[in-house]
């Protein structure tokens, strides 16, 4: 796929939105923000931090709205993206999202977890068009790291780039 003018790229696409990638956040234990294998970018789980804190915390259906919980998504998503970018060498590398993993902290009686999930996917829309078109899972669990009430995993494709033979 060409890329076509730069109002395509979701570079631009972040600056229209006014939105910009925060720095990557070291993990809190034991793994990597993301791996890349082959043209595939699998991220960690992404937790709703800004300058490594929380911005919401406890369980959806409780001490959580489904309104902040949606942009505690979108929060995380970013986050997500942050690292995969990371990973790709750049937003502009990445070719399509291909799958979001949205678990949501929520009490035994919350169903909306759709509907928090929409908070990763619209912002992921807004920034790749018809390339952030993704699957995904919205997954209600008792806990989150952190007493978190959302984490979202990003799974992207990269550009494919022609590899230069030597004469």
């Amino acid at each position: 796929m060409a890329l076509q003018g730069s109002a395509s790229l979701p570079s631009a696409r972040l600056a229209e939105l006014g939105l910009t990638l925060p720095p990557v956040a070291a993990p809190v234990a034991a793994y990597v923000p993301a791996v890349r294998v082959g043209d595939l970018v699998y991220s960690s789980g992404q937790l709703p931090t800004v300058a490594g804190q929380l911005v919401a915390s406890g369980k959806v259906g409780a001490e959580v709205s489904v309104e902040t919980a949606a942009e505690c998504a979108r929060t995380a998503v970013l986050n997500g993206l942050a690292a995969v970018s990371e990973q790709a060498g750049g937003i502009d590398e990445i070719e399509r999202i291909v799958r979001l993993v949205i678990f949501v902290a929520s009490t035994p009686d919350f169903t909306g977890q759709p509907q928090v999930g929409n908070g990763a996917s619209t912002v992921i829309g807004e920034i790749f068009g018809d390339a952030g078109r993704h699957a995904r899972s919205a997954v209600g669990v008792s806990v989150l790291p952190l007493d978190a009430p959302v984490e979202v995993e990003v799974v992207a494709q990269l550009r494919s780039r022609p590899s230069v033979q030597p004469a």
